[in-house]
């Protein structure tokens, strides 16, 4: 593997981990998160479901404060 592939593969992680953080997820269990995960892989991208977590997701990328901030102060 090439020094440019490894490179774009750790920030791809990086990128990945950041949103477990964003997400307020940074202690959960990890078979949680992966379970969350798959559940989410196979939504229909036209499923209510799949629409209504694009909407939080969309909504926490817009909120300066983020999740983190939300649940500190809880």
């Amino acid at each position: 593997m090439s020094d440019e592939i490894r490179r774009k593969d750790a920030r791809e992680k990086i990128i990945l981990g950041g949103l477990v953080v964003k997400a307020g997820l940074k202690n959960a269990d990890k078979s949680f998160i992966l379970g969350c995960l798959i559940h989410a892989a196979k939504l229909d991208i036209n499923s209510n479901e799949y629409k209504n977590l694009q909407k939080i997701g969309q909504h926490s990328f817009t909120d300066t404060r983020g999740q983190n901030d939300k649940q500190s102060r809880s």
